[in-house]
């Protein structure tokens, strides 16, 4: 994952943009990395004024902004990080390759904490675990603002977690999902949403007698085909 800007960051951009309204994350993210440079980091956001976004908003010869300036002002603070509740970003665990054998990574598209309330070509981030059996583990939160500088937003959010074998998400067009598939990984649907842990659960219990698409991305045999061997064995006896 870039490092030309952090998460913190990331979170911070994407709130004070949806402040502002009429300005996108990736206007307000170019126009940032022109005054501040690259990284975007927590500590240069901190040196952002209300004439900076008036400046970002309207141009250096205007003075005034159709914005309200309570609403420059809340997103001054949010650039801060003031009121960012989360930073609702959840803390990350540390993982080794081989720490938990048997496993798979995932990713879940997120608005917020641990939620899976994400669309694919809009969700802020990405949650993404390591999954066992008896273990799941987040490993890593990977913001997808720099995506919407790309040519092609869903080939590079598919890019973006291309070491994960699946990508939960509330919804995903036809396109993406083909641009996904592309990537070798295996996107699922849930159209409900909730928690991250919810849907985790689930896929730990599969992950003990997978089904044949779970089975195809673990490498093993699907839990029903062993079942039906099995079944054939004892009919031999």
């Amino acid at each position: 994952m870039s490092q030309s800007i952090t998460r913190e960051a990331a979170l911070r951009v994407a709130l004070a943009a949806r402040e502002l309204g009429g300005l996108s994350v990736k206007e307000l993210v170019s126009a940032l990395v022109e005054r501040l440079d690259l990284p975007l980091t927590e500590g240069k956001l901190k040196s952002v004024t209300v004439a900076d976004l008036q400046v970002i908003l309207q141009g250096d010869d205007i003075v005034q902004t159709d914005t309200p300036r309570d609403s420059l002002k809340h997103a001054v603070r949010l650039l801060w990080g003031e009121g960012v509740t989360g930073s609702d970003l959840p803390p990350v665990a540390p993982y080794s390759e081989g720490d938990m054998p048997g496993s798979i990574r995932v990713a879940c598209a997120s608005n917020g904490a641990e939620m899976l309330d994400g669309h694919f070509g809009s969700c802020e981030r990405f949650l993404v675990y390591q999954v066992s059996p008896g273990e799941r583990r987040l490993i890593d939160v990977r913001p997808t603002i720099e995506c919407d500088h790309a040519e092609d937003r869903n080939v590079a959010r598919a890019a973006l977690i291309n070491d994960c074998q699946v990508v939960y998400v509330q919804s995903i067009g036809g396109p993406a999902t083909a641009k996904v598939v592309r990537a070798n990984i295996h996107p699922v649907k849930v159209g409900a949403g909730g928690t991250a842990a919810d849907t985790l659960v689930k896929l730990q219990d599969a992950l003990v007698s997978p089904p044949p698409w779970l089975a195809r991305i673990m490498g093993v045999e699907a839990g029903s085909l062993a079942k039906f061997a099995a079944d054939m064995e004892a009919a031999d006896a």
